[in-house]
């Protein structure tokens, strides 16, 4: 896992999702390709997919459902998970997570 983007492009303005509980910021590529860089404080919280993605933990515990699953999967930092497109998932952040979303 790398530990940083180089040659990219940053959109200054922030995504604040969730009344500030978690907030991203937009990287795109010089390829591209679109990520977003942020952090998810303690909550639990429904997130929405267009396309699919993978979510890249870096550091922070959280507890993961995705659409149709019944049981929670935990994750930690240097893990990572994929939800589908079109579809949603569930997330308890058990510490604050520092994460990579990386769009299909």
């Amino acid at each position: 896992m790398s530990t940083q983007f180089d040659q990219v492009s940053v959109v200054k303005k922030a995504n604040v999702y969730f009344d500030g509980k978690c907030v991203s910021h937009t990287v795109l590529l010089a390829d591209g390709t679109r990520k977003s860089v942020g952090v998810i404080l303690p909550s639990s919280l429904r997130f929405s997919t267009g396309a699919p993605e993978v979510m890249e933990l870096l550091e922070g515990r959280c507890r993961v459902k995705l659409a149709g699953q019944s049981e929670w999967t935990e994750y930690q930092g240097g893990q990572s998970f994929e939800a589908p497109g079109n579809s949603h998932f569930d997330i308890e952040t058990l510490e604050t997570l520092h994460y990579v979303c990386h769009f299909a």
